[in-house]
């Protein structure tokens, strides 16, 4: 029978998570034989793909699996595309976990608006994860919270993951590109499904990302080869850039509106470090990217 919705997972070096987001994907109370679900190995150097193969045994859902070399997400995502028969793809990552109505919710989203080319989930707040990770979280689910309806500037594009594509969408503009390896390539296909004249909505449905980000030099790390990796992007597509909004003074005090709505929301007084957490991580955004102008 053929499939409604095509589950993409696209992962690497996610053993300690991936097996929890197999078993929410198992959990799900969408019609399992409407379901299918591909995952792509992008040159796991530890046991997740062993993971994987442990859990798909269990799984009643059509299944396919895909171990390959490193090649870079573009690449990765592009093997769910190709070989994607439902007619929505719904991206999860190695580290989120999906409430059992997230697949349901997405695809009559979906159903009930065929003008829009990709719906993106709302975030929720994982109950244990460290402080790091929930500074990281809340302040998605405060920028959700005051968030239309529709993207309706090209801007801070939606991310894959808790994301559903429309599959003739993606392929009406041709996939992703497999030359942003690191990152960028969902914004790139974004920004082409909307100049194709499709809408791009946030939508009801919700998922849980459990951040591999424990630390502040983790922090550090990631959103320093961010900022080196983005260059293949902007060299690509400047429009997505505005850089006097990407700078550490802009994101304090983005970070301190965010913090107020996040502490309306949790009444906790950590989420004032938020502002503190946008300016560190924009600075090690922004000398990643000057190192990467320096090395091209």
């Amino acid at each position: 029978m053929k499939p409604i919705v095509t589950i993409g997972v696209c992962v690497k070096n996610c053993e300690n998570s991936v097996g929890e987001t197999a078993e929410s994907i198992m959990a799900q109370d969408f019609p399992h034989n409407l379901t299918e679900v591909i995952f792509v190995d992008d040159g796991s150097s530890d046991g997740t793909l062993s993971v994987i193969q442990k859990w798909i045994q269990r799984m009643d859902m059509q299944v396919a699996v895909y171990p390959d070399e490193w090649k870079g997400l573009g690449s990765a995502r592009n093997r769910v595309v190709k070989n994607a028969r439902g007619d929505y793809i719904l991206w999860v990552d190695g580290d989120m976990i999906l409430p059992s109505s997230h697949v349901r919710e997405q695809v009559r989203y979906m159903d009930q608006n065929p003008s829009v080319g990709i719906a993106k989930a709302r975030y929720g707040i994982p109950l244990k994860e460290s402080l790091v990770s929930f500074l990281e979280n809340i302040v998605d689910v405060a920028k959700d919270s005051v968030m239309k309806n529709e993207w309706n500037t090209s801007l801070k594009l939606p991310g894959t993951g808790g994301s559903i594509y429309r599959t003739k969408a993606i392929k009406e503009v041709g996939g992703f590109d497999d030359s942003l390896k690191h990152v960028g390539e969902d914004q790139d296909a974004a920004y082409r499904i909307k100049e194709a004249g499709w809408s791009i909505h946030k939508a009801k449905a919700v998922f849980y990302e459990k951040r591999r980000i424990k630390s502040w030099k983790n922090l550090w790390s990631k959103n320093f080869r961010y900022g080196y990796d983005h260059h293949r992007l902007y060299l690509k597509n400047r429009d997505l850039f505005v850089f006097y909004k990407m700078n550490p003074l802009a994101s304090f005090v983005a970070g301190l509106l965010y913090s107020v709505i996040a502490y309306r929301l949790t009444k906790r007084m950590v989420v004032f470090l938020l502002p503190f957490q946008y300016a560190f991580k924009m600075t090690a955004w922004s000398l990643g990217f000057m190192r990467s102008q320096i090395h091209s």
